[in-house]
């Protein structure tokens, strides 16, 4: 039996940590801003944002310490390092706001049942500048939600936001104007479905990627049928492929060889295979074990 693995190289992802910590900044500021405005406006759209804007806040500081610990080196006790927590605190960002949103349902239902006035103009001023805001923030971190799931996660959270300021906005003109204050809650409504709709797709990335499932774009069968291809290969069987991040495709196999080699004799085939895998799968870790009338149980493996 031999062993081998290879590390490919991907296109950089180092996350701009200054623009994190600006976007945090700016969201802790209007939180406590909106808290303020929206208790002395008796809104509770106003006080919505400030606690998404809050959820916004812990999420990019979130991903900051998660970009920070996650460049720690590998070691004995933590030997794939600690690129994971990049995954749990985007799985604490999906659950945290999920719970903020629910609590917001819970509470719009009893301004349903119960409407009460609300000052429109307070409302209107304090919302204008929570949008302008988490328009910067938007565009701070709008290039690094593509490379990261944390950040991604964070991204969503300034986005809802976002849009959640133009419909206080929208809201306090109507109140302001005709005292629709039945709109308050609605609006607060709306914002939360939105929210929980994108938070479900970090939540379900992230859950895949702790269970080390498959990654989404990556078929097995056409791995195997590539490695297959090359004359010195019987079968490739018992797979299996994680990703450790989103841009660190781990891959390993038995392969069965055709003829008993040695192993210094396999490295030209090493090499070929870690070539097409890196380039039309983009697995970037791979982990090969040669046999030759090895495994008893490979033709039981088909689908694997």
């Amino acid at each position: 039996m031999g062993h081998s693995h290879t590390h490919g190289h991907m296109h950089s992802t180092d996350i701009n940590e200054k623009n994190l910590l600006i976007s945090t900044v700016l969201n802790f500021l209007i939180t406590i801003a909106e808290i303020i405005g929206g208790i002395a406006s008796n809104s509770l759209a106003l006080i919505s944002d400030a606690i998404h804007n809050l959820g916004d806040a812990f999420a990019v500081l979130f991903a900051y310490i998660a970009n920070k610990v996650g460049k720690r080196e590998a070691n004995q006790q933590k030997t794939f390092g600690y690129k994971r927590i990049e995954i749990l605190t985007a799985l604490l960002n999906a659950v945290i706001l999920i719970v903020i949103t629910i609590y917001l349902f819970y509470e719009a239902y009893h301004r349903f049942l119960n409407p009460s006035p609300i000052k429109g103009k307070i409302m209107f001023i304090v919302a204008f500048i929570g949008l302008i805001a988490n328009v910067i923030s938007v565009f701070l971190l709008k290039d690094d939600s593509h490379k990261n799931l944390n950040v991604k996660a964070a991204y969503l959270h300034l986005v809802g936001d976002t849009l959640s300021s133009i419909a206080v906005i929208i809201g306090s003109v109507l109140i302001i104007k005709l005292d629709w204050f039945w709109l308050d809650p609605l609006i607060t409504v709306v914002i939360g479905v939105y929210i929980m709709i994108h938070t479900w797709d970090v939540l379900k990335s992230a859950l895949h990627i702790l269970m080390q499932g498959t990654p989404a774009d990556l078929d097995i069968l056409k791995v195997r049928e590539k490695m297959e291809a090359f004359t010195e290969i019987i079968n490739v069987h018992h797979i299996h492929a994680w990703t450790l991040t989103e841009s660190k495709v781990h891959f390993e196999a038995h392969i069965n060889l055709k003829n008993d080699v040695k192993i210094s004799e396999t490295n030209d085939l090493v090499k070929s295979l870690d070539e097409i895998l890196l380039k039309e799968f983009k697995i970037t870790h791979t982990t090969y074990q040669f046999e030759h009338k090895f495994c008893k149980d490979e033709e039981k493996n088909d689908k694997l």
